[in-house]
């Protein structure tokens, strides 16, 4: 398992996004997020670790230090990813740290786009909405449309966790997002797991549908995961989930 050592990371090539620096605002030593995914390439969190959050000015400081030689060394960047050991959205200066992220990207890398990576759980903040109504990407998870398999692939710490409450706030963008979903078949402790059974695709499907983002990028497992009983979803297969909601005009990404 792999958690990431610094304020920002790579540039890296993504399979979705293009070459892409990362940024990290959770502690070096462990994962923070409201989610404890079976297949999170960061594992599992360490009970007892807590870290250090980086404060606003510090990442600023380091994201400028790092576009500046990027810029003098002539590398163009497609992205500006916020992803890193957890959840962006939890830090508690989130909206800052972005109004200071895009006026650091149209000074060193303009054509650059900012993205997020979240799993849409801190979306009852204003200040977070905001943050995220203002980058380019706004990539929202959502990995099932049942609370029972998202709490069994997710494992939500938020005791209310609820699809219908996410989707909820998720409406609170008009469509102007990217809906993620991983799709993945398995077990964990003895127990099946699979979001690719024609029930779970169907109730999916239903919700792009009722959400309809402005893109859905679908995907499976590429790195090593937590739980090692967990099988990767071919591309084929995820093509032929993609294919009747292509066919009605939906922008699906499939990688």
């Amino acid at each position: 398992m792999m958690t990431f050592e610094n304020i920002t990371y790579g540039p890296v090539r993504s399979r979705r996004l293009g070459l892409s620096l990362g940024i990290n605002l959770m502690p070096k030593e462990n994962k923070v997020c409201t989610f404890e995914c079976i297949y999170c390439e960061c594992g599992f969190t360490k009970k007892g670790v807590v870290g250090h959050v980086p404060s606003r000015s510090e990442v600023k400081v380091e994201l400028e230090k790092t576009l500046s030689s990027l810029s003098e060394q002539g590398m163009q960047l497609d992205v500006i990813t916020f992803a890193g050991n957890g959840e962006p959205t939890l830090h508690p200066d989130f909206e800052g740290v972005i109004d200071d992220t895009i006026e650091l990207r149209d000074k060193y890398h303009s054509s650059a786009k900012i993205s997020v990576l979240s799993n849409a759980t801190m979306l009852h903040k204003d200040s977070v909405c905001r943050a995220l109504n203002r980058v380019d990407n706004n990539i929202l998870k959502l990995d099932s449309a049942f609370d029972a398999t998202v709490k069994l692939i997710d494992a939500p710490t938020q005791k209310d966790y609820s699809v219908s409450v996410v989707m909820e706030n998720l409406r609170k963008f008009n469509g102007d997002f990217i809906l993620q979903t991983m799709f993945l078949r398995g077990s964990i402790d003895s127990q099946p797991v699979d979001n690719t059974t024609s029930e779970e695709v169907t109730a999916w499907s239903d919700m792009v549908r009722s959400l309809r983002p402005k893109q859905v990028m679908i995907y499976s497992i590429d790195r090593e995961t937590p739980v090692k009983t967990l099988e990767k979803v071919s591309k084929e297969q995820l093509d032929k989930i993609a294919e009747p909601l292509r066919k009605e005009g939906f922008d699906i990404l499939s990688v």
